[in-house]
């Protein structure tokens, strides 16, 4: 479980600099605070024509001969002496009435500087703010682009979006928000209580036993928040994950009539998100409340303890320093309630936290080595004796070995569930194989840097994946640097600049989520186009023109033809025409292989190949 300090140390290690300034100046603003509400001892006895029954002297500070604590009080405590005998003169000098004005000018002063320096300190923070809230965002949009697709198969969409963003801003108005009131308010608690101390020992005991008591008081309400802030940060992802389903899904809701169903699923899952949330907030502003009583009391507590002192004569301080030590004292109690409503928000910020955590603490199954092989593509792909099985344990590819001559063409054919697309899956390292290995040239894939591996393979798959943006930079997604002409001549070796010139902003038009602005045969040009513009040695078409219509189709089917020259190639089909010519065309069955040869000798077997081929050409 991770606690505050850890979350601290970890995210704002890089603004310790700013960390250190916010402490300066809050301590600054204490001390300032602390001798600008001095001036209100002499000003009370101005007031209330109190004099001194002794005189005040001067005495000298370096005249004091003791060290350590003892010394410190005693240099204070002669500090707050020579305090006095200057007032003393000033009064004696001027008179009280321009006496009160200088020293009412005096405090206005006081205030002044210590409002700047307050500014400042607050200042320093808003650095640190927004730089670990970026950092968080970043770290998490980092993990889930380096997530491999078996973790992300793992998580909800939906709820990955709310860590991004329902979590990351709890963290911020929670955990950085309540950050000022950490670094600030243990100070001001530490110089006011000394100060406290020095004035008055026996009042300052009494003190130390009260505000323990509603520090408690306050913890117990604050551990309870924590547990239930989880669990509705878990039901608000499983919200996010309903509406993500919703939007991708919208066509097959509507075509079976579904909505009245999934709205009656999300109201009842949004009735329990209501009552955690509104648990949370009845236990969160209780905080005002209690620590408003809590505070009260201890006041209470004080003027009563204080007053019996005095009017016993028990105290060493006379009554306007006791007014200067409540003055204090409401100094400390604000701080305390800080105190306690940052501990109770950082609770909530917490729950949040543990969830971004979890997601960043994710282990990829598939990484790159420590000490990669180079990766010489020369002369062909092996698959040796490969089985592969999904986290559910049912085999998807049982023993399979073949091998894909460089320069040549593989067609992959079978029913719905057979393993096909799995099987081209395991090239990339899309998933590892669970027995044997795959190699190319002889060389372990496994052995080889993921993305040098990649940058070898162009991938096009039936549903286009298109991005939001504008045709230019769904064509030029690669990360290598491609000039406009190449750009261009990808999209018409790909017979999209016809379709791309007729847009209104051609090639710098956007193309909508997914590219829903453009038709299926569209959409596929665009992603035939991208594999061109990367030029790769291995292509993976994964029933590129299953979903198209038969103009669509030729068009595309002429686009891939154009990619496939001079390229090792792998075609999952779909429809057998495509891959007549292909110089193997393997037969998948339960994850096996049934078939394998060309065209014309599967057709001379007679077997599963040869009757799906006769099937498709009846259709």
């Amino acid at each position: 479980m991770i606690s505050y300090r850890q979350t601290l140390k970890k995210y704002i290690k890089p603004y310790k600099g700013y960390i250190a300034l916010s402490i300066v100046t809050n301590i600054l603003a204490a001390l300032l605070n602390l001798l600008a509400f001095s001036l209100i001892i002499p000003i009370l006895k101005i007031l209330f024509q109190m004099t001194e029954e002794t005189e005040v002297a001067y005495t000298p500070l370096n005249s004091i001969a003791e060290s350590g604590l003892e010394g410190l009080f005693l240099k204070i405590e002669t500090l707050l002496n020579n305090v006095n005998y200057y007032i003393s003169e000033m009064i004696a000098s001027l008179g009280t009435s321009k006496a009160l004005v200088v020293l009412c000018l005096y405090l206005i002063v006081m205030t002044i500087i210590k409002v700047g320096v307050t500014y400042w300190s607050l200042w320093s923070l808003i650095p640190v703010r927004t730089g670990v809230v970026r950092d968080l965002r970043n770290q998490l949009n980092h993990k889930i682009l380096s997530l491999d697709v078996g973790n992300l198969g793992d998580e909800r969409k939906g709820d990955i979006l709310a860590r991004i963003s329902g979590d990351v801003g709890e963290v911020e108005y929670s955990i950085i928000d309540s950050l000022e009131m950490v670094i600030k308010n243990p100070i001001l608690l530490f110089i006011y209580l000394v100060a406290l101390f020095l004035i008055s020992w026996q009042l300052t005991l009494f003190v130390l036993i009260v505000l323990p008591l509603s520090g408690y008081v306050m913890g117990r309400i604050g551990r309870r928040l924590k547990r239930e802030s989880l669990e509705g940060k878990n039901r608000w992802g499983l919200l996010m994950s309903m509406v993500e389903e919703s939007l991708g899904g919208i066509r097959v809701i509507k075509a079976f009539c579904a909505e009245d169903k999934l709205y009656k699923r999300f109201c009842a899952s949004n009735e329990e998100y209501r009552k955690i949330t509104a648990s949370v907030y009845k236990r969160q502003q209780l905080a005002h409340p209690v620590s408003e009583l809590l505070g009260t009391t201890a006041i209470a507590l004080i003027l009563w303890y204080g007053g019996h002192l005095i009017l016993t004569g028990q105290s060493s301080i006379a009554a306007p320093t006791f007014i200067y030590y409540l003055i204090i004292f409401y100094n400390v109690i604000n701080p305390a309630k800080d105190l306690s409503r940052a501990a109770y928000s950082v609770q909530k910020g917490l729950a949040s936290m543990e969830r971004i955590e979890s997601l960043l603490a994710i282990e990829n199954s598939v990484k790159s080595p420590h000490a990669p092989q180079p990766l010489h593509f020369e002369k062909e792909i092996t698959l040796q004796n490969v089985s592969f099985a999904y986290r559910m344990g049912i085999p998807v590819i049982d023993n399979i070995s073949l091998t894909i001559p460089k320069g040549t063409t593989l067609a992959i054919v079978g029913s719905s569930g057979a393993g096909k697309s799995t099987l081209a899956d395991l090239i990339p390292r899309f998933w590892d194989v669970n027995q044997g290995r795959i190699m190319i040239d002889g060389v372990d894939i496994r052995q080889v840097d993921l993305k040098e591996l990649r940058s070898q393979i162009g991938y096009v798959n039936q549903s286009p994946i298109l991005f939001n943006d504008t045709v230019y930079n769904n064509i030029a997604l690669s990360p290598k640097k491609v000039s406009k002409e190449e750009v261009y001549e990808a999209a018409k070796i790909a017979h999209a600049t016809e379709f791309i010139e007729k847009l209104q902003e051609g090639f710098q038009s956007n193309i909508g989520d997914r590219g829903e602005k453009l038709s299926g045969g569209e959409r596929q040009r665009l992603s035939i186009a991208r594999a061109i513009l990367k030029n790769p040695p291995i292509l993976i078409f994964d029933e590129a023109t299953s979903s198209l219509d038969n103009e669509s189709e030729k068009l595309v089917q002429d686009a891939i033809s154009k990619l496939l020259k001079g390229r090792t190639t792998i075609v999952i089909a779909h429809r057998l025409s495509t891959i007549v010519h292909a110089d193997c065309i393997v037969f998948l069955e339960n994850g096996k292989i049934a078939e394998m040869g060309t065209h014309e000798e599967l057709l001379a077997l007679g077997g599963h190949y040869a009757h799906l081929y006769q099937l498709s050409a009846k259709s």
